[in-house]
């Protein structure tokens, strides 16, 4: 099977999960990675964080492990790395700081091939892959990308497993989002008001995306369904809070939780159901895109659940690389139609 060769952007949280997946799936290979970070502090950062029993090293501008050696670059800007020189198939921008079609250009106009952005888009991209859900709608045309996010991705596959089944007729979700990178730790004037607030010390009610690319990429529930996110204090662990009315009564929940356990059965690199009392923290190193709480999963009333389910970066992480691997497998059939 062919190498897959990755030029990352970012060595944040995001960032540095892909390398430690990478590392542990033989079909990748990150080549280079381009952060403004010293190589030192980076190297510092992936050991604390993620690399705690790995091999990882750091020699000059290289991490260097048993897979091999990662060039570590300083650059700010997509237009600055020369990914031709280093043979890209895919770079991946997890900086989350170019998000529209125009900011994302320079990686192919510098060699990249293909470009997967790691978070939502500003605009539109060639395609918005929520993997689980869509990534059957996936072209070898497609070169920018979106693979979404945790809880847009989480929200979307809850969704689908229960309209498979059951028609609905509205659904709501809350986000209950640990902080993220952008918030700030004091009280500063920020984007807008609540946001300005610190992460550390609030619950800030928020809008979230995930409203507008649920409905697009699941347009059977456009007009029916409402989002809102509410970032809280917590570094690691995230929770949906999912409410959905139905068209017709439903005789037991059990039959709402067989679907998830069903799921589980059938994608259980993507969905898993839990019977603990678990809390935030625990979900810490869950690969899954949805772990469904089934002592929360409850009905209310003849014709709503409400649904409790957990999710990670370290999921969402994981299905960035699933969909770097489906445009893989699609370039690969192209090529043998292409020569046969």
């Amino acid at each position: 099977m062919q190498k897959i060769r990755i030029g990352l952007m970012g060595f944040g949280r995001i960032g540095r999960q892909l390398f430690q997946l990478a590392l542990d799936r033989e079909r990748f290979e990150i080549a280079v990675i381009s952060d403004i970070g010293q190589p030192e502090i980076l190297h510092h950062l992936f050991d604390k964080t993620m690399g705690q029993d790995s091999d990882v090293t750091l020699e000059s501008n290289y991490l260097v492990s048993e897979r091999g050696r990662t060039r570590l670059m300083p650059a700010d800007h997509p237009n600055e790395i020369p990914w031709d020189v280093f043979d890209v198939d895919f770079v991946i921008d997890a900086s989350s700081r170019f998000r529209s079609m125009q900011e994302l250009n320079p990686h192919l106009e510098n060699g990249a091939k293909r470009v997967i952005l790691s978070v939502l888009p500003e605009g539109d991209v060639d395609q918005v892959v929520l993997f689980g859900v869509n990534e059957a709608s996936a072209s070898a045309h497609d070169r920018i990308i979106s693979a979404g996010s945790a809880s847009t991705t989480a929200t979307a596959l809850a969704l689908k497993i229960i309209m498979d089944c059951f028609a609905i007729e509205h659904a709501t979700m809350t986000s209950v989002h640990a902080y993220t990178s952008d918030q700030a730790l004091q009280d500063y004037a920020g984007a807008d008001h609540r946001r300005s607030r610190s992460g550390a010390e609030n619950i800030i009610p928020n809008n979230t995306p995930a409203l507008h690319w649920v409905q697009q990429v699941l347009p059977e529930v456009s007009g029916k369904f409402t989002a809102y996110a509410l970032n809280v204090p917590v570094q690691v662990g995230s929770m949906l809070d999912i409410t959905v009315a139905l068209t017709e009564a439903l005789p037991d929940v059990d039959r709402i939780k067989d679907l998830f356990i069903a799921a589980e059965e059938n994608v259980p690199a993507l969905v898993g159901t839990t019977n603990d009392l678990i809390v935030s923290s625990d979900i810490k190193g869950c690969t899954k895109s949805l772990l469904v709480d089934l002592q929360g999963t409850i009905k209310a009333g003849s014709k709503m659940v409400k649904i409790l389910a957990w999710h990670e970066s370290l999921g969402h992480a994981s299905r960035i690389l699933d969909i770097a691997e489906t445009y893989a497998d699609l370039d690969a059939t192209e090529r043998k139609e292409t020569s046969s």
